[in-house]
């Protein structure tokens, strides 16, 4: 048998090869060695890094060493290291910060970018040209081989994001930490989280306590509820980052507010708190606009958020404010834009906030279900940048068909080929590609209530949404994507990941 690394058979061949080719997100340029063959990782294989890159060095050792058994040091004197370097420095400016150059053949595997985030997303790549049993958390049979050939990538858009409601429904720390393990996997750089709304209030602030105590102590259903301390959401917000994600916090206002209400009666313009609500209706809560108390309370919790936040973003929501009518919601932004700009942050909202002429800075999170809205138009012809959410597309809370048995269907079904068939760059009639920020696949947990539920509504859903975000336009197919994603389960099965195994893939 003609050797193709340590110990592979030239059986191998073939699916070394066809792994360069059913990466997820698609990279821009594959170029598979036409001789075959490919770096087998042993136990003397070192990974050598830069010092500024030792963290996403300690990471992929991280992935690597249950699965493998081996011992893979992470050094920093490449006179030491042989097998897998990651290095910083020279590679074209059109790869930006988070593009990478990844070269393999049987000498080793080189991996090189501007900065280590861009490391981090080719460190991404990287694993998925390994074996899926690679993602195991036990000793697993090898060889563990890198397919032979280059890969050029960087991303179509800044922003790519995976927004979690932790307010209908709280998750854990660990929940949250292990949805932020499989984002990394797809290159996903921002986790919104959607820390407030009528059902729960999911955040410790020092000054208004009881948000978090009462406020937090329950959910949709009637359960027991939750919340981050200050010191569990800062380990939340350093964990993401060291998987180059960054956490943008959303308190929704003036409406989706029944939790705080709730919690402080001087709140209500009556002076009356209303009960906790557990149901699932919207639009029915709003802030006292004309109580300067307001006020206070919105200054206090947006400076407290910012303050543990170090991303940019803070998303003050803005969406289906029923019970506030349009003058007073515009008073009440008037007010409030101020105070998230002298925290130095960066406004995002749903796009509806558009109404109160934000300035031009801040982000619009589109959400409709249709691909004309005026106010998101006008909104990005004065220079907004749209963060693009379609309902009918990127909810991945709805229902995949009728027999789904999580989630709603009220922007209809959207199975994945539906989440996969549209282009943000073009979906909404008046918005340029130049001013689209990126895309963001949204999770409402009105029906989810943990880790499994999470991961049968978000796979396939979220890889495909993600490849939106990274990939260019050009790589678009559905029938590569299909396969591709059909090679991704026995990567989601030791993973342990409960996907939705959807009849449009051949599994």
């Amino acid at each position: 048998m003609a050797v193709l690394g340590a110990g592979v058979p030239a059986s191998a061949t073939t699916s070394e090869e066809s792994r360069m080719t059913q990466v997820i997100p698609a990279p821009v340029s594959v170029t598979p060695d036409r001789h075959g063959g490919g770096f087998t990782i042993t136990s003397d294989t070192a990974i050598t890094v830069d010092r500024a890159a030792k963290g996403v060095g300690n990471f992929l050792a991280g992935v690597l060493r249950p699965s493998t058994g081996y011992r893979l040091p992470v050094v920093t004197d490449r006179r030491q290291g042989s097998g897998i370097d990651l290095s910083l420095g020279y590679v074209p400016a059109r790869l930006g910060t988070e593009g990478y150059e990844l070269s393999v053949d049987r000498r080793g595997v080189s991996l090189k970018a501007r900065t280590p985030a861009g490391l981090f997303t080719g460190v991404q790549t990287l694993r998925q040209l390994l074996p899926a049993t690679v993602e195991s958390r036990t000793k697993q049979r090898g060889p563990w081989v890198v397919p032979a050939g280059k890969i050029v990538d960087h991303p179509r858009f800044a922003y790519r994001g995976a927004h979690l409601d932790v307010a209908r429904h709280f998750f854990t720390p660990d929940e949250v930490k292990t949805y932020i393990d499989q984002l990394a996997l797809y290159k996903i750089n921002h986790l919104h989280l959607h820390l407030a709304d009528d059902q729960g209030w999911r955040i410790e602030i020092s000054s208004w306590p009881r948000l978090a105590t009462y406020g937090g102590s329950t959910e949709v259903g009637g359960g027991p509820g939750g919340y981050y301390t200050k010191a569990q959401y800062r380990d939340l917000v350093s964990y993401a980052a060291a998987r180059n994600i960054t956490v943008v916090p959303e308190i929704d206002m003036p409406g989706h507010t029944n939790a705080a209400l709730a919690s402080y009666a001087e709140l209500n313009c009556d002076g009356v708190a209303p009960p906790l609500y557990t149901g699932i209706e919207v639009g029915f809560s709003s802030l006292c606009i004309d109580k300067e108390i307001t006020y206070q309370f919105v200054r206090d919790v947006i400076t407290e958020v910012a303050e543990l936040t170090p991303g940019p973003y803070l998303h003050l929501g803005g969406d289906e404010a029923h019970s506030t009518t349009d003058p007073d919601f515009i008073k009440f932004f008037d007010r409030v834009f101020p105070m998230v700009e002298a925290t130095g942050k960066q406004l995002l909202g749903w796009h509806e906030y558009l109404k109160a002429t934000p300035p031009t800075s801040a982000v619009a999170q589109y959400w409709g279900t249709t691909n004309t809205n005026d106010l998101v138009a006008d909104g990005a012809a004065r220079g907004h940048k749209v963060l693009m959410s379609p309902a009918s597309k990127a909810y991945m809370d709805m229902k995949y068909d009728e027999n789904t048995p999580l989630g709603l269907s009220w922007a209809g079904f959207t199975e994945v080929d539906d989440a996969y068939d549209w282009n943000p760059g073009t979906f909404v009639q008046g918005v340029p590609e130049s001013a689209v920020l990126g895309v963001e696949a949204a999770l409402w947990s009105e029906t989810l209530e943990n880790s499994d539920h999470i991961e049968f509504m978000a796979f396939p859903r979220l890889p495909v949404l993600a490849e939106l975000g990274w990939s260019p336009w050009s790589t678009h197919d559905w029938e590569s994507m299909r396969s591709r994603l059909a090679d991704q389960a026995p990567r989601w099965e030791a993973m342990g990941i409960d996907f939705y195994r959807s009849p449009k893939i051949d599994w």
